[in-house]
């Protein structure tokens, strides 16, 4: 049978043990805290970032209607720059032109 000493020194050293235990768990825990505390605050201005690319990105799908409507204003104004070029060039032929635009079936070719 072990003596009181014997006994009384293993509970001591027990206790002892089970301090450095709780203290070197409680540190661990403290840390993964302050980790998950950095992580929450990393994520946050990811999500706020993220919800300003949305908004700024939620118009782009309206481009191709956009592109659709430039090219029938390219089409139309081709047509202007032509029907132009040929007023220019009848109108340095022809000295009556006022005329000859306001004629029935008047038509600058």
């Amino acid at each position: 049978m072990p003596s009181e000493g014997a006994v009384f020194t293993a509970w001591i050293v027990s206790l002892l043990l089970g301090v450095v235990v709780i203290v070197v768990v409680a540190l661990l825990l403290a840390a993964i805290l302050r980790t998950v505390r950095q992580i929450d605050a990393a994520v946050a201005q990811i999500w706020v970032a993220g919800q300003r690319i949305a908004n700024n990105t939620v118009h782009i799908p309206l481009l191709h209607e956009t592109n659709r409507v430039a090219g029938l204003i390219l089409e139309r104004a081709g047509g202007i720059d032509g029907a132009a070029a040929q007023i220019e060039q009848h109108s340095g032929v022809c000295p009556s032109c006022p005329r000859c635009a306001l004629a029935p079936g008047g038509v600058v070719r």
